[in-house]
């Protein structure tokens, strides 16, 4: 394959044509951040205790029912318990007074057999309250939260080879089409099981969309808008999604309806698919060079620039391309120590970002309040990002960013109890850290790829960081046991990742390789291996040499 930029460089740099394919790509991500993180809200566990039957119970017995129980060092009264029913009615009948006539921590207890009350200052109605998601059903909050990330990775696995067979654009609009049904469906859900089920499908379509559209921008805006466009375009919308969800879920606190309303908002997207082109490097891979000149001479037009007489090169439209699959990551070595790094990399960067996200209906204050403020956080995060990768390497950009977000995890669990506005302030700040990895780690896979492995290699980097973000419900919910286990486990693996980006290759000022012929080597492990056996070839060479001059030198 020729060079693409050098072909298209006529274009230029910005343009009517690079602005529009700009925004209206970007508006997709709107629909992700709408629907990635709504579990915060129809997942949340509201105050409650055990229901208590209508019985003539005494005003004291009826306060007296439900047993303290000790929690963070605080008495406050059980969730999971009361005392025995039958025992408090007999005792009430008699008239004995709890406290004076009877010491309570003798009397028997028993689980909430008649079910929950549970408090609706905040939410009227969510999954946990409808399906008694609490004390041993508990597990089932971070398990269906799970889902939606085993759908994420069944769909980075199956996106990368559907849109590198069939385009870029069809599987970004049958991906937005799947995602609505799947969370219209959602809002039906009987029972948990079909809820996980349709989770499922939420993150499947989720996650096939926005790496679609990630990869369709990448490949058709110009150097300087892709830079734009993967920082502050793609996440920076996102974030616009993401920072609304908690204003709708604050107006509509019943969650099947919260569904529905986030559901119908895809159909603003239809007529994007008139004004929304494939990509053309994607068309020249598969040797439909005639349409991928005709979407270039319409942004040419719009551009009004004239373009010249031959776009692509005689040799580029009759070449014979190879189809790529997964296995040509494997058969190579320098893409298989390069794909490695990826993987940890992108998992680890997961388990940080989803984690603190999930993480903010835990946080002390009003739980909109806090979802809010995570997402804003976002927001400084992408700007700066973007304007540090203009200029800097991407190595150290990335290092820096996860240094910062681990370091802060660590530190939270040494901020005493009373400090909580300082807590809240130290993970917000890993958020930031954890935001700017994020935004880079996405440009700088997108750029060591070659185009004609770069979704098969996104969906499997994706795909690492999906195994990563299935974890992280349950590396919040160490936060039962211990409050801080999952800053801990998150800063730890955190600051390893840093170092392992070390070895990665710096893609600063680089043209988007075409080929894996063009795509670079990782720094320091397989160079390294291949420098040791080139040192150690030369020496076995120079060995003779070497004796000579040692025994010149040893001769009186």
């Amino acid at each position: 394959m020729g060079d693409y930029d050098e072909d298209t460089a006529f274009l230029g740099q910005t343009g009517p044509f690079f602005w529009t394919t700009f925004f209206l790509l970007n508006t997709v991500f709107v629909s992700t951040g709408f629907n990635g993180l709504y579990m915060v809200f129809i997942g949340a566990t509201p105050n409650h205790h055990c229901l208590i039957p209508e019985f003539n119970l005494t005003e004291e017995w009826t306060n007296a029912i439900i047993p303290f129980t000790l929690v963070n060092g605080e008495e406050v009264k059980s969730q999971c318990s009361r005392y025995s029913l039958d025992v408090v009615r007999n005792m009430s009948a008699e008239g004995l007074i709890p406290g004076r006539d009877v010491n309570l921590t003798d009397l028997a207890q028993e689980g909430c057999l008649d079910g929950w009350n549970y408090s609706k200052d905040i939410y009227q109605s969510n999954i946990v309250t409808e399906w008694d998601l609490v004390c041993d059903d508990q597990w089932k909050v971070p398990f269906a939260s799970s889902t939606l990330f085993v759908g994420y990775l069944f769909g980075s696995l199956i996106s990368g080879h559907v849109s590198d067979r069939f385009g870029r654009k069809k599987v970004v609009f049958i991906s937005l089409v799947a995602q609505s049904v799947a969370v219209m469906l959602q809002s039906f859900s009987h029972s948990w099981q079909m809820f996980c089920i349709m989770f499922l499908f939420v993150g499947a379509s989720q996650i096939s969309l926005y790496i679609s559209a990630f990869v369709l921008g990448t490949e058709v805006l110009s150097k300087t808008m892709r830079i734009l466009f993967t920082t502050l375009g793609a996440f920076l919308f996102y974030c616009i999604g993401y920072m609304t969800l908690p204003w709708i879920a604050y107006g509509i606190r019943e969650w099947r309806t919260l569904l529905a309303v986030l559901s119908s908002t895809a159909v603003v997207y239809i007529p994007l698919w008139w004004f929304i082109p494939e990509s053309p490097r994607w068309l020249i891979t598969q040797g439909r060079v005639e349409e991928a000149e005709a979407i270039v001479r319409e942004a040419a037009r719009k551009n009004k620039i004239e373009a010249p007489a031959v776009i692509f090169k005689e040799s580029e439209a009759s070449a014979q391309f190879k189809k790529y699959t997964m296995l040509d990551i494997l058969k190579s070595k320098k893409i298989r120590c390069i794909t490695l790094m990826c993987l940890i990399l992108w998992m680890a960067i997961n388990i940080g970002y989803f984690g603190l996200s999930l993480n903010t209906s835990n946080l002390s204050g009003n739980p909109f309040m806090n979802c809010f403020l995570s997402a804003t956080t976002e927001v400084p995060a992408y700007v700066v990002s973007t304007v540090l990768l203009k200029k800097c390497p991407r190595r150290a950009l990335l290092s820096s960013f996860l240094v910062i977000g681990g370091g802060v995890l660590l530190l939270i669990q040494f901020i005493p109890e009373d400090l909580q506005y300082v807590a809240l302030a130290l993970e917000m700040t890993g958020k930031f850290g954890f935001t700017m990895a994020f935004s880079v780690v996405y440009i700088y896979t997108a750029e060591v790829y070659p185009t004609v492995l770069r979704n098969v290699g996104m969906g499997m980097c994706s795909s690492a960081a999906r195994i990563g973000s299935i974890t992280a419900p349950y590396v919040i919910y160490l936060g039962s046991y211990n409050k801080a286990l999952p800053y801990i486990l998150m800063g730890s693996l955190t600051i390893a990742s840093s170092v392992v980006n070390l070895f990665l290759p710096e893609t600063l000022n680089r043209d988007l390789p075409e080929t894996v012929e063009q795509m670079q080597e990782c720094q320091g492990l397989c160079n390294g291996l291949k420098k040791r056996k080139y040192l150690e070839d030369e020496g076995r060479k120079n060995l003779p040499v070497q004796r000579e001059v040692r025994q010149d030198l040893q001769a009186p």
